[in-house]
């Protein structure tokens, strides 16, 4: 099982590799069969690929992003933090406050990870 260390360092190498928009090195911090669903209401994407894809689509439709994960609270193989995200758009930012809760496998990589936010939870300027 991950300690509380390795799952806070895991998060916030997560964030560095978010803000660097490389989705193939994001992808490669879940495990190859993990879920992740963002927001959490909306069907998983299931694999790597697919996770992959997923900030692809991302980085396609933004001019930048910075993404940031405070209030890290780690519990067996599971961690939950806090997280903003400002995306910049062609003449727009936009805003994304919510939870991420992630399951780490016992190699260390992302097994599921699902984002907690709704329209209530974004804002633009």
């Amino acid at each position: 099982m991950p300690s509380p260390a390795e799952l806070k360092s895991l998060v916030a190498h997560y964030a560095d590799t978010v803000n660097r928009r490389e989705p193939d090195a994001i992808a490669a911090l879940f495990a190859e069969d993990a879920v992740q669903a963002d927001p959490a209401y909306q069907p998983a994407r299931h694999g790597r690929s697919a996770i992959a894809t997923f900030f692809v689509d991302g980085v396609v439709a933004s001019d930048d992003w910075e993404f940031t994960a405070t209030d890290v609270h780690s519990c067996g193989h599971q961690v939950a933090f806090h997280f903003a995200i400002t995306i910049q758009m062609p003449g727009s930012a936009m805003t994304i406050n919510g939870i991420e809760v992630m399951s780490v496998d016992d190699n260390g990589l992302i097994a599921s990870a699902h984002a907690y936010w709704d329209d209530e939870d974004v804002s633009f300027g």
